[in-house]
């Protein structure tokens, strides 16, 4: 539908591709534009950091605020311990309380670099929702939120059909998520005002859900929106890289090897991720877009050096792009590359592999050791392929002897393609 917005928040989510769907845009609409509107969106604490699948929801959470709302980021303590089903194929291996409370310690990282929290009427505020649902009584709960819900409708939601669809197994615990994530929004509404869910489009029969409830329970009306499940050009999940997720925080994925995943974004994503991921204004996202040749690479450097600005800072972004050119222009090595320490024990006699004399690593073995293959019979494929050097010499043989002594020596510059890079040295 063509819709023109009156509010600054729904002009931003429509202009640069954030919204796939409104429970009522004009409603929503017009309350943004009459005052403050405080929204939510639910995290679950399934590992220690979150990924850039996650990017899209928190940059909505900074928008919300810097158009002049109140983020809300509900830390999802409780329904982690049940796991959401929303188009997965399988359930959720179960965490323990102590696995999640460390996992919330970690996502609660990234959050203070794109939203401000405080006790002002635009802060952020996190919460969590094992607040209110660690201490339901099961009956109580059964008796006043459970008879509001349909069966027959849930079944019908997507997230819930397609699995079923497919034959395969779907939990009580499972289906109770929903009837829990609907619960969240009430509690919200009832506790801090919140007016807005939002979340990936996937989510939608969850925010129907609570939404219902709400109006049923509170007689408020409430809104939900979600944005776009987004996959790259070439159809790739986004949060996935050749080498595994692209998390958010440092100490799981170092920022030059963000910023590289931003650098090596396809072309034809290059305008869609800068007016989604970085606040350059959208007519210079268009512009860097529609570049061709040579210049595009420029247009992938400025995406990439907007987003790691955003997560990890100016000097990160700068630092990453003066790694990248070292290594890539001038064939060095770069202050910035990931390091991956081995030890000398490590190491194998060469009395072992035919040598006389020395200890000796396998090549294939430091490529398995540095991350830039995910199995021992992946950095032989690579290397049989061509697509493996070290200090920027080809290597043909996976077997190849590298001898302790050059370690030692130095650290040794690995190579997988002409993107991927990291430094082995010997632990000191």
């Amino acid at each position: 539908m063509t819709y023109h917005p009156k509010s600054d928040f729904m002009r931003v989510m429509m202009e640069r591709g954030f919204l796939a769907d409104c429970t009522d845009y004009q409603g929503l609409d017009e309350a943004l534009s009459e005052g403050v509107v405080p929204a939510y969106i639910g995290f679950d604490a399934t590992a220690k950091s979150l990924h850039v699948g996650s990017l899209i929801q928190i940059m909505m959470l900074r928008w919300l605020q810097k158009t002049g709302h109140k983020p809300i980021v509900l830390m999802g303590g409780g329904t982690t311990k049940v796991g959401d089903p929303s188009f997965r194929a399988d359930e959720r291996p179960l965490l323990t309380p102590d696995q999640i409370a460390a996992n919330i310690a970690g996502i609660k990282q990234v959050f203070s670099h794109y939203v401000a929290f405080g006790t002002e009427a635009t802060d952020a505020i996190m919460v969590d929702n094992s607040e209110w649902l660690d201490g339901l009584n099961y009956l109580d709960f059964l008796r006043d939120i459970g008879r509001h819900f349909s069966v027959n409708r849930m079944l019908a939601f997507e997230s819930v059909k397609s699995r079923l669809d497919r034959e395969q197994s779907l939990s009580f615990l499972e289906f109770n998520y929903m009837i829990l994530q609907a619960y969240d929004f009430m509690e919200l509404n009832r506790r801090y005002g919140c007016r807005l869910q939002m979340g990936g489009s996937d989510q939608w029969g969850n925010i129907v859900n609570g939404i219902d409830l709400t109006r049923r329970i509170l007689d408020e009306e409430v809104f939900g929106l979600t944005s776009p499940l987004l996959t790259t050009s070439d159809g790739a999940k986004m949060g996935k890289s050749a080498s595994g997720a692209v998390w958010l925080n440092a100490e799981m994925l170092s920022p030059y090897e963000f910023w590289q995943f931003w650098r090596n974004t396809t072309d034809a994503d290059v305008g869609r991720f800068l007016k989604l991921y970085t606040e350059l204004p959208l007519e210079e996202c268009e512009r860097l877009g529609a570049a061709e040749g040579a210049a595009i690479n420029d247009a992938k450097v400025v995406l990439a050096n907007e987003v790691t600005a955003l997560l990890h800072g100016r000097e990160a972004a700068q630092a990453a792009e003066a790694t990248a050119r070292e290594v890539f222009e001038k064939g060095g090595v770069g202050d910035d590359l990931p390091t991956v320490t081995v030890t000398r024990e490590g190491a194998m006699p060469g009395e072992l592999m035919g040598e006389k004399s020395g200890m000796y690593f396998l090549a294939f073995h430091l490529f398995v050791k540095a991350k830039l293959a995910g199995s021992g019979k992946e950095a032989k494929r690579l290397i049989c392929s061509g697509g493996a050097k070290i200090d920027d010499v080809e290597v043909t043989n996976p077997n190849e002897l590298i001898p302790l002594d050059r370690l030692e020596s130095g650290a040794l510059k690995l190579s997988a393609g002409k993107k991927r890079h990291a430094l082995v040295v010997v632990e000191s």
